[in-house]
C-alpha cells in the first residue's frame, strides 16, 4: 500500500495542485476526473494513489483482490435446494410487506433476504438507489426490486465489490473519509451485535485511516479499500482435494447398499460403539422381565387365583418389578460411589457417564410398573374382591378377612391408602422432573407461575423420602402376602437406602464450609466465585462439586464445574444464572460488589467485583456463607489417558476445559522452571463457541496466559462468536479488518479483548476432525463435549466416521447441561 520514493516525488513536487484538491474535496466540489475516480482501480503492479491531474481509466481494470472476494456477499447463505426459486420467494414476500404496489425502505432487507437488522439493509437500498437514480422517497416497486436483487447475486466480483463501496461513499464522491467509515463500522457492529465493538467505532475507523492513509489526506479510495479486504475475505465454499477424497471414502457400492444391510450394519456398529449401554440396559430389562414372570407364574398356582384370576398375577408381577426398581433408582444418584468406581476395572465396565440417563430408564421403568400395579388392583382385584359370592369368598379367604370388605374399604385399608397417596406423590415428583418443568420452560398461568423451575425440581424430588417410607408400611400390611419373611419390600430396598442415606447424612465430613476470596459478575449473568481450598481436598481437572448457601435456601445444593487446575491454592466455580436460586445467589453477591473501575480502558468489557484490598477474614462478614460437597466425577477427567484432546464447550460448557487448560499451563511452567524434567507430552485443540461477546471476559486471564507461556504451542484455542455474520458477508467484512489490524498492531482482538484471535460464526466440524485426523495420523484423540444436546449427535457421528476412514481413533465423552 505505501508509495514507491518515486510518486512520493511526484506528489511533492506538485503541492500546490494537491493542495487544490484537498480544498476542493473539503468543500464537496471534485471535479468530473475526481467523481470518476471511483470506477477505476488499479492494477496489481501498479497499486498508487492517482496524481492530481491524471485522467483516470473509464474502463475498470481486473482487480487482484477479486479472487480473495468469493465469499463477499450481501444476502444470508442459507441452503434449501430450491435456490433457483428464490425469486418467486422474494416475490411472496413483496406482496405481503408492499403498500399501494411499493415496498419501503425499512422492509427491503428482510424482503430480498437479509434478515433482520434495518440499518445495514437500509443503507444498502440508498446505495442501490443512488447507483440506479431512482426516487425512493415512496417506496419502489417490484421491477426495482428485482433490479436491486439481480444486482446483489450478480456473479461479478467487481459489481459487489462497487456496492459495498457506494455504501461507504454516501456523498458519491468517490473517496471515504474516516467519517464514512466510522458509519459503516457502527451499521457492522450493529448487524453482528457487538455492543462493546460500536462504542468504539471511531477508534477502529482511525485505525484503518491510519494504515491506508499514511500521508494523511483524510481519504482514502476505493482501490485501497480493496487491497485489505482481500486480506480478510477469503473463499471457503470450494470443496478441498483432501474433503473430496473423504467424501469418495463414504461412499459404498450400490449393490451392498440395499435397506437391510444398511440397517443390519448400523445396528452392529452402533452397538459396538455403545457396549457398555447395551448390556446394562440388556440386564435391566432382562432381569425385569425374569422378576414379571417368575411372580405372575407364581400367582397362577394361589388360591387366589380361583376368585381373581389373572388380575392378581398381573398386579404382584408389577408390583415385584416395582420393588426391584425402587431399590436401583438409588443407586445412579449415588455420586461419591460412582466417583470412586470410576477409577477401577468396575468404572470400565459400567457406563458411568451416562448414570443420569440410566435414573431416568428406571423412572419410566418405575411409571409403567406403578400403572400396570394401580389398574390392575382397583379395576380389577378390588371389584372382584367386592363382589364375590360370600361363600366362595369365605372358602377362599376366610383366614384373611373377618368378613368381606367393600370396595370403599379396600380403598380406605392401609396397602389401598398409602398406595394412592403414593401414586399422587410420585406423579407430582415425575411430573416436576420432567425437562420443560425442570428447565422452567413450560410458562404456567398465575398463580401457579413459580411452581415451574428447578427449586420446584429439587424440593419435589424429594417427596420420595415419605415415598419410600410408604413403600416399606404398603409392602409390610398386604393382606394376601403372610409372615413377615415373605414381606419381602423391605429386603429389596434395605441396602440401596443404606448407601444413599451414607452418602446424604453420614459422611458429613465432606460438607466443608469455604470463605470466599472473591467474586466477579462478568457481563452475561455470569458469577464467578473464588474461594479458600479447604485442607486435603484433593480432585481432578473437569470434576464438578455442589455449592450451598444458607442465605437463600436452607437444603438446596446445586453442582457446579471446578474450573480452577488442582494445582492452584484456591477453588474457583463459574455460575451461569440461569434459575432462580442462581439468580438469587448471583443477587447476594451483587450488593458485596462494585465496579470494575470508574474510567473504564478503551475497549474493556464491563463487570463488577468484590473489594480486594480487604482480608479474607473481614470479606466474610460482608459474603455470604458458602458451604460446599465435593468433588464428584466427570467425563472430562479422564482427559489424562490421551495425548491428543480435542476439547469442546458451548457458552458455560467451557467451565471443565478451563480447569484442564489451567492445569496444562501449570505442568508446562512447571517443566520451563526446571521442577518437572519431562516435557509436557500432550496437544489440547480447544474450541469454545459462543453467542455473546461478554462471555470472553469471563476466561480472559486464561487465554492471556495461553498466549504468553504457550510458544510450543501446546494448546491451542479457537474462539468462535456466533452473533457475528461468518467470514465473507459483507456486514462483517469491515469488523474482520479492524480485528486483523488491531491484532497485528498490539497483539489483542477487538472481540475478546484478549491475545486470542476470535472467529466469526460457527466452525466447520468436519474440517476439524479431518484436520485432526491427518496431523496427528494414527493417534488416539479424546473429544470432550460439554454443552446443549444439539451438536452431541454431529460430533458423536464424525467421531464414528473418522475413526473407521482413517487410522486415527477418536473417543467421544459428552456432558450436557
Amino acid at each position: 500500500m505505501d508509495l514507491d520514493s518515486a510518486e512520493r516525488r511526484s506528489i511533492s513536487s506538485d503541492s500546490r495542485e494537491q493542495s487544490s484538491r484537498k480544498s476542493s474535496f473539503k468543500e464537496g466540489r471534485l471535479s468530473t476526473s475526481s467523481r470518476l475516480s471511483r470506477n477505476s482501480s488499479k492494477a496489481t503492479s501498479g497499486r498508487r494513489r492517482r496524481l492530481p491531474g491524471e485522467v483516470p481509466q473509464l474502463e475498470r481494470q481486473v482487480s487482484s483482490a477479486a479472487r480473495g472476494l468469493n465469499g463477499l456477499r450481501f444476502l444470508d447463505r442459507v441452503m434449501t435446494g430450491k435456490e433457483g426459486d428464490a425469486w418467486m420467494a422474494i416475490d411472496k414476500r413483496f406482496q405481503r410487506f408492499s403498500t399501494n404496489g411499493k415496498l419501503p425502505r425499512e422492509k427491503f432487507g428482510i424482503c430480498v433476504g437479509m434478515g433482520e437488522g434495518n440499518e445495514f439493509s437500509g443503507e444498502l437500498f440508498d446505495a442501490l438507489a443512488r447507483r440506479k437514480g431512482i426516487d425512493t422517497s415512496e417506496g419502489i416497486t417490484k421491477e426495482e426490486v428485482k433490479e436491486f436483487w439481480m444486482e446483489l447475486t450478480k456473479e461479478d466480483l467487481h459489481t459487489r465489490v462497487q456496492i459495498f463501496f457506494d455504501m461507504c461513499d454516501k456523498n458519491g464522491d468517490g473517496l471515504l473519509t474516516e467519517e464514512d467509515v466510522k458509519e459503516v463500522l457502527i451499521m457492522s457492529a450493529s448487524a453482528n451485535k457487538l455492543s462493546t465493538f460500536k462504542n468504539h467505532a471511531g477508534t477502529y475507523a482511525a485505525l484503518i485511516m491510519e494504515q491506508l492513509d499514511p500521508d494523511h489526506y483524510g481519504y482514502i479510495e476505493m482501490w485501497q479499500l480493496e487491497t485489505l479486504l482481500k486480506g480478510t475475505a477469503k473463499d471457503t465454499s470450494n470443496l478441498s482435494s483432501d474433503d473430496a477424497a473423504d467424501l469418495e471414502k463414504t461412499m459404498i457400492p450400490e449393490q451392498y447398499r440395499n435397506p437391510v444391510r444398511k440397517y443390519c450394519t448400523r445396528i452392529f456398529e452402533s452397538t459396538l460403539d455403545n457396549w457398555k449401554i447395551v448390556w446394562i440396559l440388556f440386564l435391566f430389562w432382562e432381569i425385569n422381565m425374569a422378576l414379571f414372570l417368575w411372580k405372575f407364574h407364581q400367582y397362577t398356582f394361589m388360591p387366589s387365583y380361583q376368585v381373581l384370576g389373572y388380575c392378581s398375577c398381573t398386579a404382584k408381577a408389577a408390583g415385584e418389578t416395582l420393588k426391584f426398581n425402587m431399590a436401583l433408582i438409588l443407586l445412579p444418584v449415588c455420586r461419591r460411589t460412582l466417583t470412586a468406581l470410576r477409577e477401577t476395572f468396575i468404572g470400565r465396565l459400567l457406563p458411568v457417564d451416562e448414570n443420569i440417563n440410566f435414573h431416568k430408564i428406571i423412572a419410566l421403568a418405575i411409571a409403567i410398573g406403578t400403572l400396570i400395579h394401580t389398574v390392575a388392583h382397583m379395576a380389577c382385584n378390588f371389584v372382584r374382591l367386592s363382589t364375590t359370592p360370600n361363600n366362595q369368598f369365605t372358602t377362599v379367604f376366610g383366614n384373611l378377612f373377618p368378613e368381606q370388605p367393600s370396595y370403599l374399604d379396600l380403598v380406605l385399608s392401609i396397602p389401598g391408602f398409602t398406595g394412592i397417596i403414593m401414586d399422587i406423590m410420585m406423579a407430582i415428583c415425575f411430573l416436576f422432573a420432567t425437562s420443560s418443568f425442570r428447565r422452567n420452560v413450560v410458562k404456567l398461568p398465575e398463580p401457579f407461575s413459580n411452581l415451574a423451575g428447578f427449586t420446584s425440581f429439587w424440593y419435589t424430588h424429594h417427596l420420595l423420602i415419605v415415598v419410600y417410607f410408604l413403600l416399606i408400611v404398603h409392602g409390610w400390611f398386604l393382606v394376601l402376602t403372610r409372615g413377615w419373611y415373605n414381606k419381602t419390600t423391605w429386603m429389596y430396598l434395605v441396602i440401596p437406602m443404606l448407601c444413599y442415606a451414607s452418602e446424604r447424612l453420614i459422611t458429613t465430613d465432606h460438607t466443608l464450609r469455604v470463605d470466599t476470596i472473591k467474586a466477579i459478575i462478568y457481563t452475561g449473568n455470569v458469577l464467578a466465585l473464588y474461594m479458600t481450598k479447604p485442607p486435603g481436598f484433593k480432585y481432578k481437572s473437569g470434576m464438578y462439586l455442589f455449592v450451598h448457601c444458607p442465605q437463600i435456601s436452607r437444603f438446596e445444593w446445586h453442582p457446579f464445574t471446578i474450573t480452577s487446575a488442582p494445582g492452584d491454592n484456591y477453588l474457583s466455580v463459574h455460575i451461569r444464572t440461569l434459575g432462580d436460586w442462581t439468580k438469587a445467589l448471583r443477587e447476594e453477591f451483587a450488593k458485596a460488589c462494585e465496579p470494575q473501575m470508574k474510567n473504564p480502558v478503551a475497549g474493556s468489557l464491563a463487570r463488577m467485583e468484590t473489594n480486594a484490598k480487604i482480608s479474607i477474614k473481614e470479606a466474610q462478614a460482608i459474603y455470604p456463607k458458602i458451604y460446599i460437597k465435593g468433588p464428584y466425577g466427570a467425563p472430562a477427567q479422564h482427559y489424562r489417558e490421551y495425548s491428543v484432546l480435542l476439547l469442546i464447550g458451548l457458552g458455560i460448557g467451557a467451565t471443565p476445559f478451563i480447569s484442564i487448560l489451567n492445569d496444562l499451563l501449570h505442568h508446562l511452567k512447571q517443566s520451563k522452571s526446571g521442577d518437572i524434567n519431562k516435557n509436557l507430552d500432550k496437544r489440547a485443540y480447544f474450541y469454545w463457541v459462543t453467542r455473546e461477546q461478554g462471555s470472553f471476559e469471563w476466561f480472559k486471564g486464561v487465554m492471556d496466559d495461553i498466549a504468553d507461556h504457550d510458544h510450543e504451542n501446546i494448546i491451542e484455542m479457537h474462539n468462535y462468536l456466533t452473533s457475528v455474520y461468518e467470514q465473507g458477508d459483507v456486514r462483517s467484512a469491515l469488523v474482520s479488518m479492524v480485528q486483523s489490524l488491531q491484532h497485528a498492531k498490539d497483539g489483542v482482538d477487538v472481540v475478546s479483548q484478549s491475545r486470542i484471535k476470535t472467529h466469526f460464526a460457527r466452525p466447520n466440524w468436519r474440517k476439524v476432525f479431518h484436520t485432526l485426523a491427518t496431523t496427528h495420523e494414527g493417534a488416539k484423540i479424546g473429544v470432550f463435549y460439554c454443552g446443549t444436546r444439539a451438536l452431541t449427535r454431529p460430533l458423536s457421528n464424525l467421531c464414528k466416521e473418522f475413526s473407521l476412514q482413517n487410522t486415527t481413533r477418536f473417543d467421544f465423552h459428552k456432558e450436557n447441561f
